[in-house]
């Protein structure tokens, strides 16, 4: 039975990457080695890591005086790493979520941290708009796509001060205007690859304004200076990387990418709000997120929950089950997941509002 995969992350990959993958762990460039076992300053590697950073540059149209790098740590590092950087008097934050929070209680261990707004009262069901970005911060920290509470900020907002974006489960899903980023990080196992690997697009210019000794290893301009190479890379993730990047490119690159993941989101949505078993977690169809679909049954549909998430799993539909924290179901929608899978999932929903009524 064919599988339809709405993990959250480490989430589907398109075929593409996954076939690479396999042929470079086999025979890496016509070498004879693996990926996994030849040197990452041999000249076939570091062909890799270069067309890697190019790529995502030509995708995303990263101006001048942006560095790409390919970090290890996850974005969770860079919950410390961004303000050991660039927190040198005030930092403030947008508090839309999990992982959002997090970054806040990081922030706080280096200096003044300004929450701005946060949604937390209402289980973060919504991004806060009516706020103040103080002009005298750093840097203004968002969280652009939520992936457990399945709310999104959907447009590049205008700061007064250095912006930064923790994009890991959205990153691609879009254009954006990386123009008005100071810095943009995310976790690599949404939409770029499997997990091992961190994204950061960084402003070289925003560095160097900080009083503190930063260490080494978290130095972003150690990595700026080494092209990601200073200490040895995840080979094999920036490896898949590489693949994802250049599916994406020949499948119409991020516009299109888009494009189908509007169209899908908009496909689940619908049913979620026409079926009387099932409601939206977040009520304002503008802040629901186009990547991390999240809904409940209805009251007085309860009891069926588990009844649904074991006929899903009979069409060969996983990783639905709602995050831990909040339950419910989430269906995670990102640029590899096919439109046929989100049929399914509609499909079974109806059928299964049909057994239930």
């Amino acid at each position: 039975m064919k599988k339809h995969n709405f993990y959250a992350g480490p989430s589907i990959l398109p075929q593409y990457t996954i076939e690479k993958t396999l042929e470079g762990i086999q025979n890496f460039a016509e070498t004879g080695l693996s990926v996994l076992e030849i040197s990452h300053r041999s000249k076939e590697f570091v062909a890799v890591m270069e067309e890697a950073q190019r790529l995502f540059k030509e995708l995303l149209d990263i101006p001048d005086g942006y560095s790409v790098l390919f970090l290890q740590g996850g974005a969770s590092t860079q919950f410390a790493m961004v303000p050991y950087n660039l927190l040198n008097t005030k930092a403030a934050y947008l508090d839309t979520g999990a992982w959002s929070s997090k970054a806040i209680k990081e922030a706080k261990g280096f200096g003044e941290t300004a929450v701005v707004a946060s949604s937390k009262e209402q289980g973060y069901n919504y991004i806060p708009k009516d706020y103040q970005i103080p002009e005298d911060a750093d840097y203004f920290h968002i969280t652009t796509n939520n992936t457990i509470a399945g709310t999104e900020i959907k447009e590049d907002i205008d700061s007064p001060v250095p912006l930064v974006a923790d994009m890991s489960s959205d990153i691609f899903s879009r254009p954006i205007d990386v123009s008005k980023y100071a810095l943009i990080y995310g976790g690599a196992q949404k939409n770029l690859g499997p997990a091992g690997t961190t994204f950061v697009i960084i402003k070289d210019d925003i560095l160097g304004k900080v009083n503190r000794h930063i260490p080494t290893m978290l130095n972003y301009q150690t990595h700026i200076d080494k092209g990601s190479m200073f200490n040895t890379p995840p080979v094999l993730a920036v490896f898949s990387a590489l693949q994802t990047l250049k599916w994406l490119k020949n499948n119409g690159s991020v516009a299109a990418a888009q494009k189908r993941n509007i169209e899908k989101a908009n496909l689940l949505y619908d049913e979620i709000d026409r079926n009387k078993l099932f409601k939206a977690a977040v009520p304002n169809p503008e802040d629901r997120s186009l990547m991390n679909i999240t809904f409940v049954m209805n009251d007085d549909y309860k009891q069926h929950e588990q009844d649904f998430l074991d006929y899903a799993a009979q069409q060969g539909i996983v990783g639905i089950k709602g995050h831990r924290s909040v339950g419910g179901f989430r269906a995670s929608t990102y640029n590899a997941l096919p439109k046929e899978s989100v049929e399914v999932l509609v499909k079974a929903m109806q059928d299964f509002e049909k057994r239930v009524s």
